[in-house]
């Protein structure tokens, strides 16, 4: 595949009345990398933005982090962030590390996680309140292991939440088997509940005209709800 083309970072601001935010993020130009800003993570940082009150001590977990952008939001909104990507992906885990210095993070930790495996680095993961996922429901293939790694956190934090934004790419897409078999139920999310309905976001207009949608998945209770 050859190495990555470097590109330069792009700009994203967060305002909502007197507050604001503005964050610098790495972008490589092959996005196959998965270290390409997509729409999905600007409408989850922006959830994440209208809810940062919420966020001061908050321990938030974001998978398949790739550039980070949801993650950045919750660290510099008072949230202790753990950034993870796959351990087979060590360009995804560099590029982490570079979102977290070019926006004032140096300590925020950066490990590798991969979707289905239960390892050393998942068995000894602290206890977290918020599991973040923009667009890791890309391909059907992976659906199963995201949500057993998912379903791995929950049970050892029952009290947890996965808040995760999707493109909507086929209307075949869907992953509510699954949750029936994982035991896990989801709440849809609608954007214009947090202002994410509209074509530019964050001084971006990466959203554009994509139909992303958001939903809170958690544990069911024995009753199925």
């Amino acid at each position: 595949m050859g190495e990555p083309r470097r590109g330069g970072a792009r700009r994203y601001r967060f305002t909502e009345g007197p507050a604001a935010l503005a964050l610098r993020i790495p972008e490589v130009l092959d996005s196959q990398y998965g270290m390409y800003v997509w729409p999905c993570a600007v409408v989850l940082a922006q959830y994440l933005w209208v809810h940062r009150r919420s966020l001061p001590g908050k321990r938030v977990l974001e998978i398949g982090a790739g550039v980070s952008l949801p993650g950045m939001v919750a660290a510099k909104c008072g949230a202790e962030v753990i950034l993870s990507d796959s351990e087979e992906l060590p360009q995804c885990l560099q590029n982490c590390r570079r979102s977290c210095l070019m926006n004032d993070l140096p300590h925020v930790p950066v490990i590798g996680l991969t979707w289905g495996r239960v390892s050393p680095e998942l068995l000894s993961l602290a206890p977290v309140d918020v599991i973040l996922g923009s667009d890791v429901f890309f391909d059907p293939k992976d659906f199963e292991d995201i949500l057993t790694t998912v379903y791995f956190l929950l049970e050892k934090n029952p009290h947890a939440q996965f808040w995760t934004t999707y493109q909507v790419r086929s209307a075949d897409w869907s992953i509510e088997a699954l949750l029936c078999k994982w035991k896990l139920k989801n709440i849809h999310i609608p954007l214009h509940s947090f202002s994410a309905d509209k074509e530019h976001l964050a001084s971006s207009s990466l959203p554009g005209r994509h139909t992303i949608e958001m939903m809170i998945i958690s544990l069911a209770r024995s009753d199925g709800t």
